[in-house]
């Protein structure tokens, strides 16, 4: 059959990425500093994929910053990351990328993060594209907050001014009871609130009793929890689980592969303790089916990994609708802004391994984290940053200042 369009009108549509610069263009960027920096960390750790064979210790964080600048002035600065592998290709990425946004308003944050988006869809839908495309929307986060004033946490609509933090750094698989208590105790003596142990040994009995050691160590009124690195299957996970939910731990993370929703949500179902995932995952539709199909009871989704704040704003949401907590994985210099505006109170992962690249240091005591009061995400690159940078690149006008 003919169409006839004589007698209609097909309604035109702007282009999606819009023009740079129009009526309603407040501002343009008008350049970037992009810089890859790698982090070395002071002992290698090894968790259950190290002691299986899966991985090599950790040794080092690869650091990809974007200091944007505008034509008004204003600036803003944002990073993402990757552990053992990409950081070399995510510069790369970064710098390949960089100008499609270029001119652009840096207030359309959400249009900005769609343009990177296609401008990497050949490279799947999350994975190492959106992590890079993480460094680039932090940095127009930062900068919106600075414009206005505000912390980002203020400008997002903060519930709260302290968080509730757990430490998870000193109770690696490599460390012995001894050891693993010793840095429990460093982390309440600077007012941890909580303290979360690797388990994943090949000997179940092993676990359970360095479990009962830290259980029996810890304050009563000390969260406790645990962390499998992915390590279990489901029949072991469930039988696991059942053996220590007497023990009241705060939750146990990632017990199976990060990609088995149905064997997580069939654990949550199954099990008194909590079960808590989603730091894995690498874009928002992983994360928001990660909480629609019930697969945690504690989502930890990690901004950075599923593209910046953007998408990490959605899940939130999401995890709002479902009456899911969160408890985001790492990067407490961001994720201490972004929980505060999730109602419910969230838990912050602290690690000091990121205190290195910036002057500014959290405020930490009585168990919890206070959200800081600086404009933006209240941070800036420290010198040892600039030390540890092993290739930059100028898009534009210098970023850095």
């Amino acid at each position: 059959m003919a169409l006839d369009l004589s007698t209609r009108r097909i309604a035109a549509r702007q282009p999606f990425g819009g023009a740079p610069k129009g009526k309603a263009t407040q501002d343009a960027i008008k350049g970037m500093t992009l810089s890859h920096i790698v982090l070395p960390l002071e002992n290698p750790l090894s968790d259950a994929k190290v002691l299986t064979g899966r991985q090599s210790p950790l040794a080092a964080v690869d650091i990809i910053s974007c200091e944007m600048v505008s034509e008004n002035g204003h600036r803003g600065m944002g990073f993402a990351y990757t552990l053992r592998a990409g950081g070399s290709g995510m510069f790369a990425l970064a710098c390949e990328i960089a100008d499609r946004i270029m001119g652009h308003d840096p207030n359309d944050i959400g249009r900005l993060w769609e343009l990177l988006r296609w401008q990497t869809n050949s490279l799947g839908q999350g994975g190492m594209s959106y992590q890079t495309i993480g460094a680039f929307d932090t940095a127009l986060w930062d900068m919106k907050a600075k414009k206005a004033g505000l912390p980002l946490a203020k400008l997002l609509g903060a519930h709260r001014d302290t968080l509730r933090i757990y430490n998870s750094q000193g109770q690696y698989l490599q460390a012995s009871i001894d050891e693993m208590k010793a840095a429990a105790d460093r982390s309440l003596a600077l007012g941890i609130g909580g303290i979360k142990m690797k388990v994943g040994q090949p000997d179940g009995q092993e676990d359970l009793k360095r479990i009962m050691a830290m259980r029996d160590h810890l304050p009563d009124n000390i969260a406790f929890m645990i962390d499998a690195n992915q390590q279990w299957d489901r029949a072991y996970a469930l039988q696991f689980g059942k053996i220590v939910d007497e023990v009241g731990l705060e939750f146990i993370e990632e017990p199976l592969d990060a990609l088995d929703i149905e064997g997580h949500a069939e654990l949550a179902r199954n099990l008194a303790t909590p079960i808590a995932t989603g730091e894995m995952l690498t874009s928002p539709t992983e994360a928001i089916q990660l909480v629609q199909k019930g697969g945690c009871d504690v989502s930890q989704v990690d901004a950075l990994r599923i593209g910046g704040v953007t998408p990490f704003l959605k899940a939130m949401t999401m995890a709002e609708a479902h009456r899911v907590q969160i408890a985001p994985h790492w990067l407490m210099e961001l994720h201490v802004h972004l929980a505060a505006a999730f109602p419910e109170e969230p838990w912050i992962e602290h690690f000091h391994w990121l205190e290195p690249l910036f002057d500014e240091r959290l405020e930490i005591s009585d168990g919890r984290v206070a959200v800081p009061d600086r404009p933006g995400l209240g941070l800036t690159l420290s010198s040892k940053a600039r030390d540890w940078t092993v290739s930059t690149q100028d898009i534009g006008e210098r970023g850095r200042e």
